[in-house]
């Protein structure tokens, strides 16, 4: 004691301060938590209620649905252990309150409000069995007190059954027991550790936490909970990485659910409640009165006007609608799907919007004064320096070469948006998107950028101004609807209050409108939009502005994705109708659809119903922002005539095949078209052809087995061996393989196509699979473009991927035929010029400029061209040309003229 006695009186008055200071708050404590009764048991859960808009008309009930308690003895130890890994190690050893974590949740909620936990199991269960989830200190400390008296009371091995049997899994499933018999159809006394440890991961986000939404952040927790439990010593050492995932019900079978469209309306109301501060027991078992923004007019036209369009049509055919009132940002009415709860919800699944961000680049140009009437060149084809070199054409090949804005938004041009978007700067338009409700990222994805693999990855291109880059139809809603606000955004929700069982009202929807947009931007785009209206089919007894839009299906005259978004005063909509994956979408009677057509009717069917017996509105008047400009006009070809909104069609699909030269017998045909071929080769570089008709089995080629250098089309035939590889090691391609084919034959990417030929072994390995593949004109190179084959090989290439039989899978060529069928726009040239309308071509080209013979180029093409009466592969590999564009002329000029000849 020598040294305290050493010490200044100051700091022994300090010291004694802080023990008397301490020994007060440890009394304190001690007397709040003896002040504190332990409630009885809890009440039995209670189903909660969601209402429409009007507080009194139920949507849909949901909540308890399937609770069996089990005791301690019957739930595996390991599977214990997989909790205690996953939310408590040290629950054996504490007495119910983690202090370190309760101070550190007490400092953030004070200093914050972040709502940080501090739970250990203990108390997780007194939080869901005793109180109720707001984020406050004085909640925190109750929990806390309430935590020690339960371990008091009850034993550890108590308080673990009780914990396990009330907390939520997901799918409806409350306690253990129900959650084993929901994800593993089994009672839980027949769980593995491992798959104990599958439930454990639900703990933490019980909608996430299922392998059926989220597998990838799943199976990451499973794993950390796994090498947990290894490090405790309950499993052996590297179990997370030695023992499979375990097999998982793709959906439980136990849980009844609500379905039709409704079900995905509750999960998204449940979401959102989460994000607010409830969790997700509270939510279902707490007895609640949810209040949602839906509106039961609105939402019965929805369901009706998508289940009419729908009737009778492919089962394939998926649509989604998501109607805002743009005063408040409530959503009155919401179609995601009609299976129900938990299932994919079309409405939140980023889709290429095509021309329905075209509006967006007129606002973006407003902004810059650039006025709707001004004069821009809509001719078809033009090139844009950001493209790569690919031509970017007008729907229909549509021709307007003194285009007014309003004129090109009507008909829906390509060509003046694009240049307007390089006028304005796509970062504009991407940074307006955002303002508007575009948000910053989808997961880890960055939006309404080029990804890994084209042209300019992280990168904003004017490709923006055609809808290329993926949206939700949600957030386009929520786009339209802070256009139709006058340029006002308010936050999109689906609940307007919450009211609890005993009467309180924990929450409330606070409504906050930004500025965003000018007012006159707004009115200038809602005129414009008018129009298309007026010219696509008024809305019976509705005012309504609305852009159609259509993405196209690889080099095809489908549509992959057709919508139609618009607005009506008090109401923006979004109307998306395509596939579960990207495919090309038609009617039962197989005419393709477009966003003008089955979209655009139930946007029209659905603003008649919701706002049937409301007085019309009219539209705000335009404001006319900005100065008329015309500096485009000057990217005219000198002589264009200057007549200004003359519409026009341009050439059209197959023009180069004349179809009256097809006559006589097959020998009479091939006769005249070899004749015709040797006299054009007296002006033409050199080159060859070879073709099978697949539905009559006839053939031909003109030079077929003369060798050529294959430049990229012989990636083809990489991707052939890969796949061959894959087939042999019983496995399929894993992710970082499935993003490198692609990127080699869809963008025809060099670096993927090197690592590829060296996953196949270079040269040897491709020498394999040619041998397999019966491809026996074709010998690889060290450097792959240079290997050398011939026309007749490469049309063998594409039997192997059409035909019946051979090494590859059915799986294998379908996978390569539908790269081949989504090639770039830059790689569509080629075979397709021997194509028509409606027909689906599936190719490869290539080309390469030869140094040693003065920049001389080999431009070559392969592929299939198929359609109701047609199936044929074609290839055509040509030596010698000028240039680029020279070369392609004369691969499609022999493409064309023998189909000329040949009438396939």
């Amino acid at each position: 004691m020598n040294w305290y006695r050493r010490w200044p009186r100051w700091c022994k008055r300090v010291l004694a301060g802080l023990v008397a200071a301490q020994l007060v708050l440890v009394l304190a404590a001690a007397g709040y938590v003896w002040s504190v009764d332990l409630p009885p048991d809890p009440v039995p859960p209670q189903a909660s209620v969601l209402y429409y808009r009007d507080g009194t008309t139920v949507l849909a009930r949901f909540g308890p649905t399937d609770r069996t308690d089990v005791t301690i003895d019957k739930i595996p130890v390991d599977v214990r252990r997989a909790f205690i890994a996953a939310e408590d190690r040290g629950f054996y050893e504490h007495h119910g309150v983690s202090v370190r974590g309760l101070a550190r949740a007490l400092w953030s909620n004070i200093v914050s409000d972040s709502g940080e936990g501090a739970s250990t199991i203990t108390q997780q269960y007194v939080r869901n069995a005793y109180l109720t989830q707001e984020r406050t200190v004085t909640r925190k400390a109750k929990e806390a007190a309430l935590a020690l008296k339960v371990e008091s009371t009850f034993s550890k091995d108590e308080i673990l059954r009780r914990y396990l049997n009330t907390i939520y899994f997901g799918r409806g499933a409350y306690g253990i027991e129900a959650a084993a018999q929901a994800f593993f159809g089994r009672s839980v006394d027949h769980l593995t550790g491992y798959q104990g440890a599958v439930l454990a991961a639900m703990v933490k986000d019980p909608t996430r936490g299922d392998p059926a939404v989220d597998p990838t952040w799943t199976l990451n927790r499973w794993k950390w909970i796994v090498r947990a439990m290894s490090d405790a010593g309950w499993l052996p050492p590297g179990a997370a990485e030695q023992t499979p995932y375990p097999d998982v019900a793709k959906e439980s079978v136990t849980a009844s659910t609500i379905g039709g469209p409704a079900g995905l309306i509750t999960d998204r109301v449940e979401d959102e409640l989460v994000a607010a501060g409830f969790s997700r027991q509270q939510i279902r078992t707490g007895g609640l009165r949810i209040t949602t923004t839906l509106d039961a007019t609105a939402q019965q036209a929805a369901v009706k006007s998508i289940e009419k369009a729908l009737h009778g049509q492919p089962d394939e055919l998926r649509s989604a609608l998501v109607a805002i009132d743009p005063q408040d940002g409530g959503v009155r009415a919401y179609y995601g799907g009609d299976r129900g709860r938990g299932y994919f919800d079309d409405a939140l699944a980023a889709r290429p919007p095509a021309s329905t961000f075209k509006p967006l680049v007129l606002a973006a140009a407003e902004e810059h004064d650039i006025n709707y009437r001004s004069y821009y060149n809509g001719s078809s084809p033009r090139q844009f320096a950001d493209r790569g070199g690919a031509p970017l054409y007008n729907l229909d090949n549509m021709q307007c070469p003194v285009c007014p804005l309003d004129i090109a938004m009507v008909h829906s041009l390509n060509t003046p948006f694009y240049a307007l978007a390089e006028q304005v700067g796509p970062g504009a338009i991407r940074k307006l998107a955002r303002r508007l409700g575009i948000p910053e990222k989808y997961g880890d994805q960055t939006t309404m950028v080029d990804l890994k693999g084209e042209l300019t990855p992280g990168r904003t291109r004017s490709d923006i101004s055609i809808g290329r880059y993926p949206v939700t139809p949600a957030d386009l809603a929520t786009v339209y609807a802070t256009m139709a606000g006058g340029g006002n955004r308010a936050d999109r929700h689906f609940v307007q209050s919450v009211t609890s069982a005993g009467g309180a009202v924990p929450y409330r929807h606070v409504v906050k409108r930004t500025r965003v947009l000018d007012g006159g931007v707004a009115a200038d785009v809602g005129a414009v939009l008018a129009q298309v209206v007026e010219h696509d089919g008024a809305v019976p007894g509705v005012p309504a502005a609305a852009k159609t839009g259509s993405q196209q299906y690889g080099n095809t005259s489908d549509s992959s994705d057709a919508w139609t978004a618009g607005w009506a005063q008090g109401l923006a909509a979004v109307v998306w109708l395509g596939r579960d994956k990207p495919g090309p979408i038609r009617t039962a009677k197989g005419k393709a659809i477009n966003g003008d057509g089955m979209p655009y009717e139930i946007f029209r069917s659905f603003l008649s119903g919701a706002l049937s017996g409301q007085p019309a509105r009219a539209l705000a008047a335009a404001a006319e922002v900005g100065q008329v400009q015309k500096d485009d006009l000057r990217t005219l070809e000198p002589g264009t005539e200057m007549a200004p909104g003359r519409l026009f069609p341009g050439p059209q699909k197959g023009d180069l095949v004349d179809k009256s030269l097809a006559v006589g017998s097959w020998d009479e045909r091939v006769t005249r078209l070899t004749g015709a071929l040797q006299k054009y080769a007296l002006s033409a570089p050199d080159f060859s052809v070879s073709v099978v008709d697949r539905k009559t089995g006839r053939s031909y080629d003109y030079r077929g087995d003369r060798e050529f250098e294959t430049a990229s089309v012989v990636k083809l035939e990489l991707l052939a061996a890969l796949m061959l590889q894959v087939q042999d090691a019983n496995r399929k391609l894993s992710t970082a393989e499935k993003k490198r084919v692609r990127k080699m034959i869809v963008a025809s990417d060099n670096d993927a196509a090197v690592q590829v030929y060296d996953a196949i072994g270079g040269p040897d390995g491709l020498r394999d699979a040619l041998q397999r593949l019966g491809l026996n004109d074709t010998e690889p190179d060290e450097q792959f473009g240079l290997s050398r084959t011939t026309a007749a090989d490469q049309t063998r290439m594409v039997l192997a991927l059409t035909g019946s039989g051979g090494p590859l899978t059915k799986a294998s060529k379908d996978s390569i035929l539908q790269l081949m069928s989504q090639v770039n726009a830059d790689q569509t040239w080629g075979v397709s010029a021997a194509s028509f309308s409606g027909e689906q071509t599936a190719q490869k080209n290539g080309w390469l400029s030869r140094s040693s013979e003065s920049g001389k180029w080999i431009v070559n093409t392969t592929g299939r061209i198929s359609g109701a009466k047609t199936d044929v592969a074609m290839s055509v590999l040509s030596h010698g040309n000028s240039d680029q564009p020279a070369g392609i002329a004369v691969v499609e000029q022999v493409a064309a003229m023998t189909r000329s000849y040949l009438g396939w």
